[in-house]
Order: structure tokens, then sequence, then C-alpha cells
């Protein structure tokens, strides 16, 4: 396997940072700006909701579409072009709260196509026995694109109107769509086409992509490799525990813990910022000692960080809080980051060749669900018990995601044989 030239490297490094950066922009600032001009917990929940039944709804379809036609720059240039023009309509004029939302959601139907086919990029580019430090270096890019969207919205939601923030969106989402048109050829890392020729009718296209998302029963043998699907399922409920506690930070830490919005977007950029770190030495660690242990403890320290924010207002001074928040946000940078290298590399481990785009894209499916029902779910909690009750009852869903891989999933890598499936190659 040939490892990627820096000036690829650089180039999705530049994609990932912007593609990231924009989503975060527009997410934690619209969730702002309805919560202070007095919009409820549940419409605040509701922009997470939109972008992640965006990302449950179309990550697979992209991915499915990228596998089948072997056009993978093809959908990443179009899909990232779709999700500029969907922020465009909130520079030009106020859509209110709901449109707003809506917009989000639109946006995140075209943004859906850029992780799945990224990642199964650089998951061949890393091969059998490099393929968690390449997924890992994708991630930490992710990860200083989020760090710097969460810094920047914590200046710019304090100091400027909403429309310079949603300029500074459209303009981030278009250089990502611009950086991804210097990827060499269709497959960027292998070189490679899958699929079915690219010359395939559309309609026969979008048929074999159907077959792919709605498998039949005798075609679902690969999402029981090594208990992939359960990986699915505790994804799911992981994310509805953190996603949902997530959706109301905009709200919870300056309403609650009395915090100024330039803190705001420190706290929130200790995940983020602690991730381009966490995310590398992890991927590495994930060649070194294996996936699931990774995956499990990231886990449970998801659960972790729900209890930790939960407690984060107890303290009687701010400075006390401050502590508290930075801790928390400090252990979901780590949780996330073995959680995610380790749930990436496994699934590289076990997809056949010609699915692992699909597959990248059913992990995003898998967050969604979570991050449709987590917000919903702790929004309305807190709408009854108040919101650090909402964060610790939240945090039994990570616990039980937690207990689930560390019995049903099977190590798919063998660090002293790294080109061997622990259940096979099926």
């Amino acid at each position: 396997m040939t490892t990627p030239s820096l000036r690829t490297r650089l180039t999705v490094a530049l994609a990932a940072t912007t593609r990231f950066g924009s989503g975060i922009l527009m997410g934690t600032g619209l969730a702002y700006y309805i919560g202070a001009s007095g919009g409820s917990n549940f419409a605040v929940g509701m922009v997470q909701t939109a972008y992640w039944f965006g990302l449950m709804l179309f990550a697979p379809f992209w991915g499915a579409v990228a596998d089948v036609t072997g056009r993978r720059r093809a959908v990443l240039v179009a899909t990232g072009g779709g999700a500029t023009l969907a922020a465009v309509p909130l520079v030009v004029f106020d859509p209110g709260p709901w449109s707003a939302i809506g917009l989000r959601g639109l946006y995140s139907a075209f943004a859906a196509g850029f992780s799945p086919v990224m990642l199964a990029l650089a998951s061949s580019a890393g091969g059998d026995d490099k393929r968690g430090r390449e997924l890992g270096f994708f991630n930490s890019a992710r990860s200083a694109g989020f760090t710097g969207g969460q810094l920047l919205v914590g200046y710019v939601v304090g100091s400027y109107l909403p429309t310079t923030l949603y300029v500074l969106v459209v303009v981030t989402s278009l250089v990502s769509t611009l950086a991804v048109t210097r990827l060499a050829g269709s497959d960027a890392a292998t070189g490679e086409r899958v699929g079915t020729d690219s010359n395939t009718p559309v309609r026969d296209v979008l048929t074999e992509v159907r077959s792919r998302i709605l498998p039949a029963a005798e075609d679902r043998a690969h999402l029981q490799t090594n208990g992939l699907r359960w990986l699915y399922v505790a994804l799911a409920m992981r994310n509805a525990t953190v996603l949902g506690v997530l959706a109301l930070m905009p709200v919870y830490l300056p309403q609650q813990l009395g915090v100024s919005e330039f803190q705001m977007g420190l706290l929130l950029a200790l995940n983020s910022g602690g991730q381009v770190g966490f995310m590398y030495v992890f991927g590495r660690a994930a060649d070194a000692f294996g996936r699931k242990l990774l995956i499990t403890m990231g886990m449970a320290g998801s659960a972790g960080f729900a209890v930790v924010a939960a407690g984060a207002s107890l303290p009687t001074t701010l400075d006390g809080r401050l502590v508290v928040a930075a801790g928390g946000f400090v252990l979901l940078a780590a949780s996330f980051s073995a959680m995610t290298t380790g749930s990436l590399a496994f699934i590289g481990d076990v997809a056949p060749d010609a699915r692992e785009s699909e597959l990248m894209g059913l992990r995003s499916t898998a967050k969604g669900v979570g991050g449709v029902l987590g917000p919903t779910l702790v929004g309305g909690i807190a709408s009854l018990l108040g919101t650090g009750a909402a964060f610790a009852v939240a945090s039994v869903l990570a616990v039980a995601a937690t207990a689930l891989v560390g019995v049903a999933l099977v190590e798919s890598f063998d660090v002293n044989d790294p080109v061997t499936v622990a259940a096979g190659d099926d």
C-alpha cells in the first residue's frame, strides 16, 4: 500500500477542517441565536436533531452511490456544492428559527456525503496494517475544523451580527468543496475503481443503491461479521447520550453556569481541540492494541462525560464551574477519539472492499439515530426535571452501550497478524 503524498494529505486536511468547521459554525451559531432570542430548549435541541436527521438518512445513500459508481470525487464535489448552496439563504434574509432549522437539515443532507467517502479513502490508504494511523490523521484534521469553528463562533456571536457568521459558513463550505476537486482521480487514495462501471445508467445505479441500503435477508451477512450490527446499535445509544447533552450546551453554559460567550467557545473547543491530538494517538493505539478495547473505553468515557456535565452546576463559584466543565470536555475528547478510531478501524477491517463507503455511511446513520432521538429526549426531560437531571438520566444509555460492545463485539484485528480479520473476510 502506497503512503499518501504530502500534497494529498494537505488537501485532505484542508477539506476536512473547512467542512467540519463550516458545520460547527452553523450548528452552534443557530442554537445560540435561537436560545438568545427566547426560543425553548426544544427548539434549541432541534438544531442538532435536524442535522443528525439529514446524516441519518443520506450518509449511507451517498456512500453507496460512491461505491456503486466508483466516482468518489464527483460525489464529494456534488454534495459539497449542495451544502454550500443550502446555507446561502441564511445570508440573504432572516428565515426565522424554524425555517433556519429546516435549512440546517438540508445542509446536512448534502454534507452527509463527505465523511463516508473520505473515511473509505483514508481506510484504503492505510491498508490492513496502518488503517488506524490514516483514520487517525483524517479525524485529527476533522477535529481541528471543529476546534477552529468553536473558537470562532464564540467570538463572532458576541461581536457581530448573525449575517457575518452565516457568510463564514458559506465561505468555509465552498473552500472544502474546492479542495476536494484537487484530489487526483475518482479514488484519490487508491487509484482503484469499486462497484459497477461509471457509465451505468442512473436508474440502475439507484436500484443497486437501494438494494444496498435495504438489503434482502440473504444479503445481510456482512452486517454480522464480528458483531458489526451491534456496534451500530451501541453507537446510536451512545450518541443519544452525548448529542442530547451537547445540544443544550449553547444554553446550559451561559444561562446556568454563567459563562460568557467567549468562555463558552473556549469550553466547547476543549472537546474538539483535544481530539486533534487524541485522534492521532488512538489511531496508532488501534494498530498496536486492537479495536475493541478502544471502543469500550470510549463508550464508558461518554457516560462519564454526561455525569460530569450534570455536576458542573454544583460548584458555587464561576471558577469551580469552569474547572468541572473543562474536565468534562477533556474527558469527552479522549473518549470520543478512542471510540471513533476504534470503531472506524473495526468497520474497515470487516467491510467488503466494494461496500466500505456504504458501511462507513451506515455508521453515520447509526449516530444519526442517536442525534435525532437524543436532543429531543434530553430536551424534553430538561423541561420537566431540569438540565442537570436530564444529563444524568441520559448517561444510562451510554452505560448500556458500553455493556453491549463489551459482550457482543469480537476483536477484528490480530496485532500479531494484521492481515487477518478475526472472524474471517466474509
